[in-house]
């Protein structure tokens, strides 16, 4: 294997308020404020400050639209959560918007949102892993 040409240092989202989304995922992530300034935010995980979140002060932001239209989604954040009903709730009373129903696949069940800004996320619940052998966890070939 080679080595890497860089490491990913922050995944980067655009918005109108960079301080009111910062705090949004704080409350999500439990992540501490990293660096602040007025047009730019970085928070970090506690028990690994080298995974970091930032949020860029944008003029004229338009929110993507989901799942599709004139500004459709580029990236979203898929965040693993133990118990999706009590995280939906507490995603609620931070600030999230639902954008559409609860979905379950065989290995996780998960709900789409919009953040204050309009970046739409997932929270995932996982559900236990079948076991290693099961054909169902193969591509075909």
């Amino acid at each position: 294997m080679t080595e890497p040409i860089a490491r990913l240092n922050s995944i980067v989202l655009d918005c109108p308020e960079p301080q009111l989304l910062a705090r949004f995922y704080q409350d999500l992530l439990g992540y501490r404020l990293h660096t602040a300034d007025a047009d730019w935010v970085t928070i970090a995980d506690p028990a690994d400050p080298s995974r970091r979140l930032s949020f860029q002060r944008i003029d004229n932001y338009q929110a993507p639209t989901w799942p599709a239209g004139r500004r459709p989604q580029q990236l979203h954040l898929d965040l693993l959560v133990d118990d999706l009903a009590s995280a939906h709730d507490s995603a609620l009373a931070a600030g999230a918007s639902p954008l559409a129903g609860v979905v379950t696949h065989p290995d996780e069940t998960f709900q789409v949102y919009a953040d204050p800004a309009g970046h739409p996320f997932c929270l995932i619940e996982r559900i236990a892993q079948q076991a290693a052998g099961d054909p169902r966890h193969r591509l075909p070939d």
